[in-house]
């Protein structure tokens, strides 16, 4: 049955759904797996021909009743183009514009992640200062009963590769969030360095960036990045980052 699942995976993936009731529609009509080959005329690309093929292939030693394997292919089809719609992704740039291609400001970007924030938000980053708008932003998550986990780089006076402490100005800045480093480090990361710059709000929309929270990387640096709303991916990071935490790879001060 899995061979089964994920050929029908890659095929729905691969194919319009209007194509794919069509499919259905044909695969209605047969007796079972040995008229399979009367499928082949549907595809009109090489890609489709194998990818039915594939169907069914592993359709065969499983016997199932053509009107049941034609129900698991709208099911499938309809699952999965259903959760495209419902994740969207932006193209989020900072420096020169090409004035071909739309983009988001890379400030934008983050300080929408914090202000939808409702319950819980994560942020990393290798270093931070200077950021006046995004530290505003910060504490307003903080006065409406945000939780705000921020993980960075330590200074190099406390085993870092920083020389700004960061840790400590953040601390400072925001007594009510939880600020973590990375301490004990195993020898297979020996040297390594909080280099993630990410943003992730209530497991539902997420910043992933090559930008520091810094004033240059919000304004003058060439800074590239994907917002993304919806989804496994908001909800696999914010769950990854805090798990950090449960295992304790990463500590707070």
């Amino acid at each position: 049955m899995q061979d089964l699942l994920r050929a029908i995976t890659d095929l729905v993936s691969n194919t319009p759904p209007d194509r794919i009731r069509q499919l259905a529609g044909q695969i209605k009509t047969l007796s079972g797996p040995a008229q399979a080959a009367e499928l082949s005329g549907w595809a009109l690309t090489p890609g489709g021909k194998l990818r039915v093929k594939a169907v069914t292939e592993a359709w065969k030693p499983n016997g199932i009743p053509a009107v049941e394997l034609a129900g698991m292919v709208i099911g499938a089809s309809h699952a999965y183009h259903k959760a495209k719609t419902e994740e969207a992704a932006e193209l989020v740039w900072t420096g020169p514009s090409s004035e071909l291609v739309a983009t988001r400001k890379t400030e934008q970007a983050l300080l929408q992640v914090i202000q939808r924030a409702e319950s819980k938000l994560f942020l990393t980053s290798f270093v931070t200062y200077k950021l006046t708008s995004i530290m505003e932003a910060l504490t307003a998550a903080v006065d409406r009963g945000v939780e705000v986990s921020i993980l960075l780089e330590s200074s190099d006076q406390h085993g870092g590769g920083v020389s700004i402490d960061g840790i400590g100005q953040m601390k400072k800045a925001l007594p009510a969030a939880r600020i973590y480093f990375w301490g004990d480090r195993p020898e297979t990361f020996a040297g390594g360095k909080v280099h993630a710059k990410v943003a992730v709000a209530d497991e539902r929309i997420c910043f992933i960036s090559s930008a520091n929270l810094t004033g240059h990387a919000m304004e003058k640096n060439i800074e590239a990045g994907v917002l993304i709303s919806g989804g496994s991916i908001p909800r696999n990071l914010h769950r990854h980052l805090e798990a950090l935490d449960t295992a304790r790879v990463i500590t707070s001060v």
